[in-house]
């Protein structure tokens, strides 16, 4: 970056993007005496900085008040800033809680995406402090529910509100509906929510009445709600279509709304709009509908019910610019599908832009059809998570060539349990560790 920028006048600069961010680099380049000062301070308006995959320097509250907090008081004319992280890694939310006002204050952002540690810390965002915002994307990272702190909340400005959040009903009852009704003057609102247990069953009626009566300028709602509930007397009775239709002549958009019932009386089910507009999509099952989600690149997919090759082929065709896939399933895959005779296994499934896989919960089957070439290819694959035991009968203790050239890239392996002493074939096997 230094060498670009001092290599000539830029006049017209406006916009900046840094990738690998980190402290080092706002303590030596967002200060009085760095050598592009001027540029950095009274061009920018547009800043994006995305985290560098080994963030392990401050606690989040540093982090707030020395990178966060002086990056508004530095750049004087910004009016957007966006912070990320190169996913899966991760990167210091902003917490705010308990610092003063004056900790992330500006006078000129009008838009902010930002990851925040608590529900709080978004009321925060929204107690004055950013005189002039009116678009927020904010994902929650940990849940949180504490209905006894009161906040000063202006929300007549805001006219975008974008939402990421895995919540407790507690939380969406008593604290995301009432913030929703109170954005009066909100225009688009995009709204990914995972609840549990809520005591009111969510349908397109439930929404309506909950949210989108009380937002009359609303032109724009997309949304992701996926639900775990308990089923009751009504609830075994439901069907696919019959949530459908609690959508007629509310939303003027195509809705899709996914079932699956669980083991001991519970029940998971999605509703979602179309087309799909997020970056992330949870908990999938095999009877996912053939469409297709141009923007998704994290998903996750689990049940109890095997997934057979069939099904990972349709993950990637209907998820064309997937990065980062969790495979959850402890079933084993049928012993025949299995077979690397198999005639699926004629041309392998290519997944071109997938960087990181994870098996949380899984039978090592899955690492096996990831892992052999002869069912997959991954180009790109440098982020593994996998157990430890799985992994090495998969790879026939690190000398099965079949399962080596989808792990010759894989530059961060999270294996548990995590004391293992490796041998010197598991070095070769991964030669980038």
């Amino acid at each position: 970056m230094e060498s670009i920028l001092l290599a000539g006048d830029y006049p017209n600069l406006s916009e900046l993007k840094i990738f690998n961010f980190n402290v080092k680099i706002a303590l030596r380049y967002f200060t009085v005496e760095s050598p592009f000062r001027l540029i950095l301070q009274r061009q920018i308006t547009d800043l994006i900085l995305v985290f560098e995959n080994n963030f392990n320097e401050l606690s989040c509250t540093h982090y707030m008040t020395y990178v966060y907090g002086y990056i508004l008081k530095f750049f004087e004319n910004l009016n957007h800033l966006s912070i990320t992280e190169s996913y899966p890694r991760f990167f210091p939310p902003l917490a705010l809680c308990d610092l003063p006002l004056n900790t992330c204050y500006s006078a000129t952002l009008y838009k902010l995406c930002i990851h925040v540690m608590y529900y709080h810390d978004l009321l925060a965002l929204l107690d004055g402090r950013l005189k002039q915002l009116n678009t927020l994307n904010v994902v929650i990272v940990k849940r949180e529910y504490n209905p006894t702190t009161v906040y000063n909340v202006n929300l007549s400005d805001l006219k975008c509100f974008s939402l990421q959040y895995d919540c407790s009903y507690d939380a969406y009852d008593g604290e995301i509906l009432p913030l929703l009704r109170r954005m009066s003057n909100i225009e688009v609102l995009n709204l990914n929510l995972i609840i549990g247990r809520p005591a009111r069953f969510i349908d397109g009626k439930n929404i309506y009445d909950e949210i989108l009566i009380h937002i009359p300028r609303l032109h724009t709602f997309n949304f992701c709600f996926l639900i775990f509930a308990r089923l009751d007397h009504s609830a075994h009775h439901l069907y696919k279509d019959d949530i459908l239709q609690t959508f007629t002549n509310i939303i003027d958009q195509q809705v899709e709304c996914m079932i699956k019932y669980r083991r001991h009386g519970d029940l998971k089910y999605h509703l979602f709009s179309l087309p799909f507009m997020f970056d992330d999509l949870h908990s999938i099952d095999n009877g996912f509908p053939n469409i297709i989600f141009n923007h998704v690149i994290r998903l996750v997919v689990d049940d109890s019910i095997a997934f057979e090759h069939e099904f990972f082929m349709r993950i990637a065709s209907c998820f064309p610019l997937l990065k980062v896939l969790t495979v959850s399933n402890s079933t084993p895959q049928s012993p025949i599908l299995n077979s690397n005779d198999n005639q699926l296994y004629s041309t392998p499934i290519e997944y071109p832009y997938l960087t990181s896989l994870c098996f949380s919960w899984g039978h090592r089957d899955y690492i096996d059809q990831f892992l052999n070439d002869k069912k997959t290819y991954l180009p790109r694959l440098t982020v593994l998570s996998v157990n430890y035991y799985h992994l090495r009968s998969v790879t026939r203790n690190f000398t099965n060539d079949r399962t080596r050239l989808n792990c010759m890239k894989v530059k961060e392996l999270d294996i548990c349990p995590k004391k293992i002493a490796y041998s010197k074939d598991f070095y070769t096997y991964f030669p980038l560790l």
